[in-house]
């Protein structure tokens, strides 16, 4: 058998088995059960809230229990431990059970309700919820709940925590289903948090001001003054003219600059090849240049002088 079909079976034959064990021992209380499968056999535990009811005089109803167990369920060697609980009221089941009889008994719905969960919330549990639903005042089906305290819907904390009960009522009209959930007292939660009051807190340094030296008391008092020069004192007062300080630094700085683009001219014509070809060409038109150039100066010398002569 696949796995898949092997945890159907399980679940189904738990669920008749506590069913079973609903309709025997309704009188006695049934708080519900626990299954293990151990090397010596089936191992039960019964929760009742009256446990000598449940084995019977002298263990005559837990040997038929046994009996029967073997015979309709095909389980080896069953063994039945009976505990009794505590705390009726913070057993969903038995919770369960005893507000469905009493809605058999004629008891109004909202009463038994309230009645119910106030009991529950008395004995210390941490919430409640009773979900009743059916046709639980007349010819039409709905769902009345009653809510105390702090409850669990979902998630892991809603199957680990929360104990589940369910009942049903069979009245005139219908059955009502009887849907109980709690939570019991001392349980742990994912999200309860403790406050230690022992713990120590590191103390935290802070810029304290006070209320006399806010900003406003800074911005009201009088700045600090300046202190007055006198004729009497020694002030170093330069003789140099500014415009000539001026001057010099510009010169300067002109002079450098100049000197600095004149060495990078060098070196780009250093490192670029001269074509000699080029180059003579170049030098004979500047020749010719400079002694036109050369010659229309010494034309106008002479005329300048012609006219000086004439003048005198």
């Amino acid at each position: 058998m696949a796995d898949e079909h092997q945890f159907i079976e399980d679940g189904l034959r738990r669920s008749q088995i506590n069913e079973f064990f609903a309709d025997e021992l309704g009188r006695a209380g049934y708080g519900g059960m626990d299954v293990a499968q151990t090397p010596m056999g089936t191992q039960i535990v019964l929760k009742a809230e009256k446990p000598g009811m449940v084995i019977g005089k002298g263990g005559k109803n837990i040997r038929k229990i046994t009996t029967e167990l073997e015979e309709r369920f095909d389980m080896d060697d069953p063994q039945i431990d009976v505990q009794e609980v505590d705390e009726p009221d913070l057993n969903a089941q038995i919770v369960a059970d005893r507000l469905a009889n009493a809605l058999e008994r004629g008891w109004y719905f909202r009463k038994a309700g309230h009645t119910t969960i106030d009991r529950i919330m008395d004995a210390g549990a941490l919430g409640a919820e009773i979900v009743l639903s059916g046709k639980v005042t007349g010819a039409r089906s709905r769902v009345e709940k009653f809510n105390r305290g702090y409850i669990k819907h979902n998630g892991e904390p809603a199957e680990e925590v929360v104990d589940h009960g369910q009942g049903v009522a069979v009245m005139k009209l219908g059955t009502i289903g009887v849907n109980v959930k709690i939570i019991p007292p001392g349980a742990t939660l994912p999200d309860d948090f403790e406050i230690r009051e022992d713990a120590e807190v590191p103390e935290v340094e802070q810029a304290a001001v006070d209320a006399d030296e806010g900003v406003e008391s800074l911005l009201e008092e009088d700045p600090d003054e300046v202190p007055d020069v006198g004729a009497a004192d020694d002030v170093d007062v330069p003789d140099e003219d500014p415009t000539e300080v001026i001057d010099e630094e510009v010169v300067e700085e002109v002079v450098e600059e100049t000197q600095e683009t004149a060495a990078e001219a060098t070196d780009v014509a250093a490192e670029e090849p001269v074509d000699e070809d080029v180059e003579a060409d170049e030098l004979d038109e500047l020749d010719e240049e400079i002694e036109s150039e050369a010659a229309d100066l010494v034309a106008e010398m002479e005329a300048a002088d012609e006219d000086e002569e004439e003048d005198e």
